[in-house]
């Protein structure tokens, strides 16, 4: 038999190092055709798992619930808060919008391809400007070891993530902050477009944390006076000074949604818990709500409203309501809400001496709108900034 010499071997090596390569490529499991069952038991097992839950810790997620407690890791879980967040401390939500499956399982499958952790955590995470700057300031003082500091950045940073979850799909979305008595009007990124300051809730009065979206703009609305400030408040000076409501411009309205004449009543006979009326303001600038509401869906009748005190937001200390959020720029903000010119420039200064009818705008759109209490925010420069505990609801440090 003829043997092959050294070269004519040597002419098979390439041959043969590309057939084992095509072998390995075809045992190698595509990341597409895996179930999530698979990919999180292949990432659990990859060095890439713990990378990853060091990146979340420094983004003030608490990374220690997602180790992994046995064979297989909570890689969708993990991946699903680094995203979307969890729910905040909310007195009311609407309706929670589940996460993007479909980004979450697109990370998943970057990860066991290789792609960095980084590069991937980008593509999953808010792009909010703003967020980012926290997970900066975050970051920061983890290493300077300021750990109250950094917990209320890492408060804040999850009410971003959960806006990211809920405001999917929306081309724009408005967040107030109670605490820091500010709101912020954004675009479907997350930039900031409208910033002004708000009055919202006395410490006896809060304004409740809400998750939820604008139905319409009501332009001269009424103000249909809430329960308890008609029974503590204005049912008592109307039964005392005759004059009271028809110098505010109230009229007392029955079940018929009729107007009747206070003079009619027996106000000795009446009390305020029986009383079988309600109160309505009439529209103008005397209005307590101004000449502009937005409506959004609550069943706590908050709503965000002009004021006739806007010299109140010249004030540093601004939780004065009753529980509404008066907004500094109402015609701009209704404007942004529209997504078009709604109201002309000089709405907010037009003559009102008399009555309007309300006029409502219905939005075309979903606008999210978020009321939080958040102990720690940037600003448009990307400063890190601090609020107080106004309704004390922190826990006495010991």
């Amino acid at each position: 038999m003829q043997m092959l010499s050294g070269q004519g071997k040597a002419k098979y090596i390439p041959l043969i190092i590309l057939f084992a390569l095509a072998i390995l490529q075809s045992c190698r499991k595509n990341p597409e055709e895996m179930s999530n069952d698979e990919l999180a038991k292949e990432i659990s097992e990859k060095k890439v798992y713990r990378e990853l839950l060091e990146y979340t810790r420094k983004e003030g997620i608490d990374y220690r619930k997602f180790e992994s407690k046995g064979n297989v890791a909570p890689v969708f879980a993990l991946l699903e808060e680094a995203g979307f967040g969890h729910k905040p401390k909310i007195r009311f939500t609407q309706k929670k919008i589940a996460a993007d499956t479909a980004l979450i399982r697109q990370a998943a499958e970057e990860l066991m391809e290789g792609e960095p952790v980084e590069k991937v955590m980008e593509r999953l995470e808010p792009v909010f400007p703003v967020y980012r700057n926290l997970k900066a300031h975050y970051e920061r003082l983890l290493q300077e070891r300021k750990l109250d500091s950094s917990a209320y950045v890492a408060e804040t940073l999850n009410a971003y993530r959960w806006m990211h979850r809920q405001a999917k799909g929306a081309p724009r979305m408005v967040m107030v902050n109670i605490r820091g008595a500010y709101l912020t009007a954004m675009d479907s990124a997350g930039k900031n477009v409208l910033t002004m300051r708000t009055v919202v809730g006395k410490r006896d009065t809060p304004t409740p944390t809400i998750d939820t979206y604008a139905t319409s703009i009501v332009t001269h609305p009424y103000w249909n006076v809430p329960k308890s400030i008609a029974i503590n408040e204005i049912f008592p000076k109307a039964a005392k000074d005759p004059e009271y409501l028809s110098r505010n411009r109230i009229e007392i309205i029955d079940k018929n949604g009729e107007a009747i004449n206070p003079e009619e009543l027996d106000w000795e006979e009446l009390t305020a818990e029986k009383f079988p009326y309600r109160f309505r303001q009439e529209t103008g600038e005397d209005n307590s709500l101004g000449l502009l509401k937005v409506e959004i869906k609550n069943p706590l009748s908050i709503y965000l409203h002009d004021t006739n005190a806007r010299y109140l937001f010249a004030s540093n200390q601004r939780w004065r309501s009753h529980g509404c959020v008066r907004v500094q720029k109402p015609a701009e903000l209704a404007n942004y809400m529209a997504g078009s010119q709604l109201l002309d420039s000089d709405f907010m200064t037009e003559p009102d001496t008399v009555s309007t009818p309300p006029k409502w705008h219905k939005l075309k759109a979903r606008i999210p709108v978020f009321l939080f209490y958040l102990p720690a925010d940037c600003n448009e420069k990307g400063d890190i900034m601090y609020f107080p505990d106004v309704y004390k609801r922190e826990a006495p440090k010991t």
